[in-house]
Formats: C-alpha cells, structure tokens, sequence
C-alpha cells in the first residue's frame, strides 16, 4: 500500500485484479482516486498492489470473497480504516455461466447468485452509511443479459436482472440524499470472464468460445464508467450490439427470443445446440 491522503476521493472495487474491475483500478488511480480493490486469488492480489505501487497509486489489496457477507463488512472497515472516507463503490465481482438450467445444480445455480447478487446487497449494506455521508456514488455492474436474458445462461441472467431491480428500488430511497446509484451493462467484454464461466457441475469452463479481440476492450469500458460516473448518470449500456438487443426486446421481444437462440447457437459447443 502507498501513502493515501484524505483530500482524495476513494473507490473501492470488489473483483479488482482482473478485467473490468482491474480496468477501473487503474482508470481511478490516474485520475487522482484512492484505490480500494478486492479479489480471491492471492497471486493476483500481489501482482495487482505490485502495479499500483509502480504507478504511484494509492490503494490497498484486500482478499475477500463477494459471496460471504462478512468479508464485505471487513472491506469496508478496512477502507475506511486507511482512506478515512468512500466517495464510490463499485460492486463488479462476478462469475458466469455455461450450461442449461436442467444440467445445472442447484448449488452451482446459488454459487452464481451468491457472488453476483448477493455480493452486490453485502458491499452495499456496509458501504451505504459512508456514501451517504459522503453523498458519493453506487455503481453495479451488471450485464445486457440482465436486460435481455440468453439461453445457457439461466443462472446468470437471472443474477444480473436481479441485480438491476436492487439497484433501481435503492435509486429511489437515496436519491433524495444525495446518494448517486448507476447501474452499467456492459455487453461482451474482453475479459476472463468466459475462461472462469461454471458449467452445469460447478467447473470453470477454462476456455473462451469467441473472438476476444473483437469485443470491446475492459480498459474502453472503464473509461466510459468513469464518463458516466462523473455526470451521475443513472444508467449505462455498453456496446453498440449491446444497446440495439435492449432496444429489440423492448419492441420486438418474441423475434428476440428467436434471436438470440440462433445468436448464441453460433457459439462453438454452446449447450443449447
């Protein structure tokens, strides 16, 4: 960790060591943000406090885990314990899925909701107190397909919609308080988030079935979060491909549903071929 001081803003970014989150990470921190992160994996951890002290950053590295309620309490202590003060959260930690809902176990269905929805209510039960006082933001990263769900991703896009619902429901209580809430939905990303994605048994997939090099780049969503961020946008969907599907499934939702089966079909060893 690097020295800190109080005259900077602080964000903190659950699932910071890679992708989005890492993206957003270095984004901040160049920008004059202190930089909280969290992730599981200590490797990463290490390489993450590593980079950030080269760049100059301030920060701190925390190992937690989004599903357990209490590693998101011990986050948001720690943060404040070092920063003084959270100006953002960002609840980003997430993991994906492969396989259709009948080949899917119902523990690795709840793995699924656990880190991507319930990571997001424990950050925020913890974070809210400081954001207020700070009148800071809450950002959740969701997905396209919490707005318009694909098949082979049941568990997913359920996750994803429900994060949405939350994120609108609290709009609504804290908006009057100065709190800002935005809710991204990034579409297909250039990430390891398809190498991590759990098939029906609860094992990493190890593999991307598409092109990541003509996805959109985790550093040109960072950039747009941190855009939206600073106008207090209510929300943001990502990608041009992204942005015409919501528009589809708004208007058109029954020749959505026929396109995104043929869509997702092209997908090499997609489960609903």
């Amino acid at each position: 960790m690097t020295s800190s001081s109080t005259d900077r803003p602080t964000i903190l970014i659950t699932g910071g060591t890679s992708g989005i989150g890492w993206a957003l990470a270095l984004e901040y921190g160049s920008r004059g943000w202190n930089v909280a992160l969290t992730g599981r994996d200590p490797q990463r951890l290490a390489r993450a406090d590593q980079e950030l002290s080269v760049e100059g950053i301030p920060h701190l590295c925390l190992g937690a885990d989004a599903a357990i309620e209490e590693d998101n309490r011990q986050m948001i202590e720690r943060t404040i314990d070092v920063f003084h003060r959270l100006d953002a959260l960002v609840a980003n930690a997430g993991i994906s899925q492969r396989a259709l809902f009948e080949e899917t176990r119902s523990d690795v269905f709840q793995t699924i909701m656990d880190i991507n929805f319930n990571g997001l209510v424990y950050a925020t039960r913890y974070a809210l107190p400081h954001l207020l006082a700070s009148r800071g933001s809450l950002i959740g990263i969701s997905s396209v397909n919490g707005l318009r769900a694909t098949p082979g991703r049941v568990a997913y896009s359920a996750s994803k919609s429900a994060m949405l619902g939350f994120l609108e429901a609290l709009r609504t209580e804290v908006m009057g308080r100065g709190v800002h809430v935005m809710a991204v939905c990034p579409g297909f990303t250039a990430s390891n988030i398809r190498y991590a994605s759990l098939t029906g048994d609860g094992k990493a997939q190890g593999y991307t079935p598409r092109n990541e090099g003509e996805m959109m780049s985790a550093e040109a969503v960072a950039r747009a979060i941190y855009r939206a961020h600073l106008r207090r946008q209510r929300d943001l969907v990502l990608t041009r491909q992204g942005r015409l599907a919501v528009w589809l499934n708004k208007w058109f939702p029954g020749l959505m549903d026929q396109i995104v089966v043929r869509h997702m079909e092209k997908e090499p060893g997609h489960p609903a071929k």
